[in-house]
């Protein structure tokens, strides 16, 4: 019975192909989700405001207003700032992918794609929306703070607006501070990737990471040719 109340989160699925929009529905609604749907741009905006949803699956190539476009516009909106987003793109190239993650993208499938993939990458970005595991709810340094269950940093108590993504990739190298973290580990324990793919997808957000910290980013260290570090001090 519990089950059955239970209210299920939403997706939004953004693609003007009708067939895509359909297999992707039917996948995430088979894994338990609901799902609304957009075919441009325009219309995306106003359903991610209108309609709340617990995440988006965008494709890039879109007429009139683009996927990349509407993954900035989303990023700059109050209300939509925080919503975990996989760009869907049928571009191979490098540029395109770490373009929609500088953008403020969390993830990206690149097509043809593999429905069981995408849902599962939907399935861990919802999860990087809860706390992340640790011992430590609340964590200072200096002017710096993360709270955990609050899901909340702060720079010199001014609230820093960080993605689902972002905050995971930062809580965890903070629980973890003064030990290097491999690029290959934070794509396990971040992105919950079996397999690894494209590691600068870990350099991208460490990059829009420490853009957002301000004077807090030299907490994150670089060790060249291995990974990053949080600075044990």
């Amino acid at each position: 019975m519990s089950s059955e109340l239970r209210v299920k989160q939403k997706i939004l699925v953004v693609d003007d192909e009708p067939d895509a929009v359909e297999l992707i529905a039917f996948n995430l609604k088979a894994a338990g989700f609901e799902v609304i749907s957009a075919m441009d741009g325009e219309s995306a905006l106003r359903r991610a405001r209108q309609e709340s949803p617990d995440a988006i699956v965008l494709d890039l190539m879109l007429p009139e207003v683009d996927g990349l476009e509407v993954c900035k516009m989303l990023r700059r909106n109050s209300t939509t700032a925080s919503v975990p987003i996989i760009m869907l793109t049928a571009k191979a190239e490098e540029v395109d992918r770490i373009i929609g993650l500088e953008l403020g993208a969390d993830d990206y499938v690149t097509k043809p794609f593999s429905p069981r993939e995408l849902v599962l990458r939907v399935k861990n970005l919802l999860k990087r929306q809860g706390a992340p595991e640790g011992d430590a709810d609340r964590m200072e340094f200096g002017e710096l703070l993360i709270d955990v269950p609050r899901h909340l940093v702060t720079v010199k108590d001014r609230s820093v607006d960080l993605t689902a993504t972002e905050f995971k990739l930062l809580t965890v190298l903070a629980q973890r501070r003064g030990r290097v973290q491999s690029r290959e580990r934070l794509l396990r324990d971040v992105w919950n990737y079996d397999s690894l793919i494209d590691t600068r997808t870990v350099d991208t957000h460490l990059r829009r990471l420490r853009e957002k910290l301000g004077p807090a980013a030299r907490m994150l260290d670089t060790v060249r040719g291995v990974g990053y570090r949080f600075r044990d001090s």
